[in-house]
């Protein structure tokens, strides 16, 4: 049953044109000045979101992007920062790139923020994507057996550190702690400080290509599946169930999960379409040739491999594919029923801030969809 509406921010800027025939997107080159605008837009949506009864707000981290789609770098700073200018919405890592991180840095930053929030951080893991950034860290993304390696040593510390009185750990990549003497004894373990108030700690991680689902499920990381087209949400759900139990995890189709969908309030289908149209193909402009098109053709081919449609999809693909809920309140809710009825574990929504949309538009579209939508939901 659907409880909660959440909202995905990733933290791209204002844009000055948006769309297919627009700046293309590695032309994009915006000063400091710029980019910081992502920032205003974090504070602005936070304190609305607040002031209407939304859950959580979810932001990327991502490094480099002087092209203004993705410019947070650090979610757990902006989420303690965040936390402090409202009063109870939630703020998640969607997600942080471990193979970013020393794995102990990242569980001390999470404990330090979840004592200082009152427990109002929700921590998300992502192996991560964008070879510019995970690999000038010094970290593979390239080579996904190495980033896979490397990702899986690293939470078995980060489960450690926030779960263990003391811990130690000896792998490929990790000696911890240090064999050295300290204070005349030879140094065997460590304790984090602080640990986090609240545990065990809720841990969120993405699905898109499903090479981790496996991992996710078994490990007891709750999965978020975001802009996916109906039926690779289908498989992907049933194989989180399928992978949760044979741990002995025993779920209802779609608990420990959270569905990720687009949406624009209109009078009526087709002109919520063309007023979404621009920011919809402004955000496939960007993510498209990194593979992030989770349709499927008619005979259930992933968009982008062999035989299926490549490049950018259209807002007609994301309606027909009920991943876009666009028109009057009444159809957006009949698109929600629909999912909560197939998947009666399902109690998380997230909607995605479209790239490109001003505030004052996607300000006004959560104020419709709080009033309009989500009382069909809440509070049952």
């Amino acid at each position: 049953m659907i409880k909660r509406f959440s909202v995905l921010y990733v933290g791209q800027i204002d844009f000055e044109n948006v769309g297919p025939g627009s700046t293309p997107a590695d032309e994009r080159l915006y000063p400091n000045e710029r980019l910081v605008g992502a920032y205003d837009n974090a504070v602005n949506l936070a304190k609305h979101m607040d002031e209407l009864g939304y859950y959580c707000m979810w932001t990327a981290e991502h490094h480099f992007q002087r092209e203004g789609y993705e410019c947070f770098p650090n979610l757990i700073l902006l989420g303690v920062h965040l936390a402090g200018i409202t009063k109870t919405l939630k703020f998640g890592s969607g997600f942080n790139v471990v193979p970013m991180w020393h794995p102990i840095r990242l569980a001390e930053d999470f404990a330090m923020a979840d004592v200082l929030t009152g427990g109002r951080l929700i921590f998300g893991v992502g192996r991560g994507y964008h070879s510019r950034e995970v690999e000038t860290f010094g970290a593979p993304v390239i080579d996904n057996d190495a980033n896979k390696e490397l990702f899986e040593e690293q939470m078995e510390i980060i489960f450690k550190a926030f779960n263990e009185d003391s811990f130690s750990h000896h792998g490929k990549h990790y000696t911890i702690p240090a064999d050295v003497p300290y204070r005349g004894y030879q140094l065997k373990d460590v304790t984090m400080v602080p640990r986090p108030l609240n545990r065990p700690v809720e841990i969120w991680q993405p699905i898109a290509s499903g090479r981790t689902l496996e991992y996710i499920a078994t490990k007891g990381i709750k999965a978020m599946v975001a802009l996916t087209g109906e039926r690779l949400v289908d498989e992907l759900f049933r194989s989180y169930q399928e992978k949760a139990a044979t741990v002995g995890h025993q779920l209802t189709l779609g608990q420990d999960m959270a569905l990720g969908i687009g949406f624009y309030l209109g009078d009526d289908q087709q002109q919520a379409m063309e007023d979404v149209r621009p920011y919809h193909d402004e955000r496939y402009k960007w993510f498209a040739p990194f593979g992030f098109v989770r349709y499927t053709d008619s005979q259930g081919r992933a968009w982008g491999t062999p035989g299926a449609p490549s490049g950018a999809p259209s807002i007609e693909d994301g309606v027909q594919q009920k991943v876009w809920a666009c028109g009057p309140a009444d159809t957006v809710i009949g698109m929600l029923r629909e999912y909560e009825e197939k998947y009666p574990g399902l109690e998380d929504i997230i909607l995605q801030w479209p790239e490109g949309m001003p505030w004052p538009e996607y300000k006004d579209q959560l104020s419709r969809f709080a009033k309009d939508v989500m009382p069909a939901f809440s509070g049952r």
